[in-house]
């Protein structure tokens, strides 16, 4: 004969199982809670590599949105809104990688000229008439 489910045994382990689950829900939801500070260091090295590679100089754009984001999110990380400081702080950091690009691909285009340029000048030196001085 088969007993009923409802004994206590039974019911303490539906408590255990139970408490066991709200337990791990509310670890998990601090983890979301904490402070992104691994994204903010990443986004503060590439936000300054920017900055080295040029990014204020030619491509000031990209590079004032990625210092307003990065801006932003430290103002949500101070209010203590975690998960918007760390959107803030990844957009902020493709960004900046963006604004580096791109002021890379700028000087190496300015390179490019610049050689094309002295280039252009030997041939013109090249093709003139040799003068010739008679002593």
């Amino acid at each position: 004969m088969k007993t009923s489910l409802s004994t206590p045994a039974h019911s303490l382990r539906g408590f255990k199982l139970a408490g066991l689950a709200l337990g791990s829900s509310l670890v998990l939801a601090g983890c979301a809670g904490n402070p992104p500070t691994e994204q903010f260091a990443v986004t503060n090295t590439v936000v300054k590599s920017a900055v080295s590679a040029g990014a204020t100089e030619y491509a000031p754009v990209e590079m004032k949105t990625a210092q307003d984001k990065f801006n932003q999110a430290e103002m949500q990380l101070h209010d203590k809104h975690y998960d918007e400081a760390r959107r803030l702080a990844e957009q902020a950091e493709w960004d900046a990688r963006v604004a580096e690009r791109k002021a890379q691909a700028v000087k190496a285009e300015k390179t490019l000229q610049d050689a094309q340029q002295g280039v252009q000048q030997l041939r013109e030196e090249g093709s003139r008439a040799p003068i010739i001085i008679n002593n």
